[in-house]
């Protein structure tokens, strides 16, 4: 996560913001930044958040 914030706010809007914007699911957004996919779940998932296929998202919960 070299090129991403560290901290888990600043992290999910950035995450959201690309992809909503610019990929069409979380693969294709790793695949791109070149970020591990399992690490960015993990992160997310300490702050509270998981990843939502449908919407295409990082969500509370």
């Amino acid at each position: 996560m070299a090129g991403l914030p560290k901290d888990p706010n600043m992290l999910l809007s950035i995450l959201n913001m690309k992809l909503r914007d610019y990929y069409r699911n979380l693969d294709a957004l790793c695949d791109d930044m070149d970020e591990d996919r399992q690490k960015l779940i993990d992160v997310m998932a300490k702050a509270g958040y998981h990843y939502d296929e449908a919407r295409n998202a990082f969500v509370r919960g």
